[in-house]
């Protein structure tokens, strides 16, 4: 119950101490609306919100699966040959490392301005593929090697040993992996989005753009809020997805 009810007491506290700052008049209502504007913003504004709401997320679910399929697919090729995973991980890293932002516009041109949507999940799918391709990879590193030999004792085949052994031993490593991945798909799709501008994204990093651009703050607070509480819902959805599979498991 405290977990529920602490967190609502601070944003209450928060949303208060926003309300009376901006009726004191120490800042502009340009620069920081109130509570009550934003509030106003999101339910004038409800039925685009939602639309462009459910097109970030329909790219950010279509790359956080793809991430999935490949990040595992990959570490499991990782785990099957070292020669494979001596090649290809330097790549993957360097992915990682190289900020999605310098990398987003040379995708938009590669994939064409025709396919945006395409361009968006593949720069979503970029940024959410290497936590789940290192945890993964390190799920599958951390069998136990008494198990292991035990398996090569009974003469298990490698479906056995992948279905019995390892898939078992990675899944809490895949798991926590989802939740890091789901918030970076969500920032891949924001940042792909403002990156195409208009170029046909429509999702609410255009919208916030969009409102930006003719300084209505109170329509960017509302799209801010709306983003955060998609990334809050991903999360702990797969949180509870964890704790689900992981008691079932047990």
């Amino acid at each position: 119950m405290k977990r529920v009810l602490l967190p609502l007491l601070a944003l209450s506290a928060i949303i208060l101490a926003w309300h009376l700052w901006v009726a004191s008049g120490n800042v502009p209502k340009f620069i920081l609306p109130a509570p009550g504007a934003v509030a106003g913003a999101l339910i004038d504004n409800f039925g685009p919100f939602m639309l462009a709401a459910a097109s970030t997320f329909k790219v950010t679910l279509i790359a956080l699966t793809a991430a999935v399929i490949s990040g595992v697919a990959l570490a499991l090729a990782f785990s099957l040959s070292r020669t494979v995973e001596m090649t290809v991980y330097p790549f993957a890293v360097i992915l990682q490392v190289t900020p999605i932002v310098s990398i987003a516009p040379l995708v938009l041109i590669w994939v064409g301005i025709d396919n945006v949507e395409r361009a968006l999940v593949i720069i979503a799918w970029l940024a959410a593929f290497f936590p789940i391709l290192a945890n993964m990879s390190a799920g599958l590193r951390a069998v136990d090697k008494n198990l292991s030999e035990l398996f090569t004792l009974y003469g298990a085949t490698r479906w056995q040993r992948f279905w019995r052994l390892l898939w078992p031993t990675a899944m809490p490593y895949l798991l926590a992996s989802l939740k890091v991945s789901g918030g970076f798909a969500l920032i891949g799709a924001v940042v792909a989005e403002f990156v195409a501008g208009s170029g046909g994204a429509t999702g609410l990093a255009w919208r916030i753009l969009e409102a930006g651009n003719r300084l209505q703050t109170e329509k960017m607070f509302a799209g801010l809020i709306l983003l955060s509480v998609m990334g809050v819902c991903i999360f702990y959805s797969f949180a509870a997805l964890e704790r689900w599979l992981l008691a079932y498991r047990r």
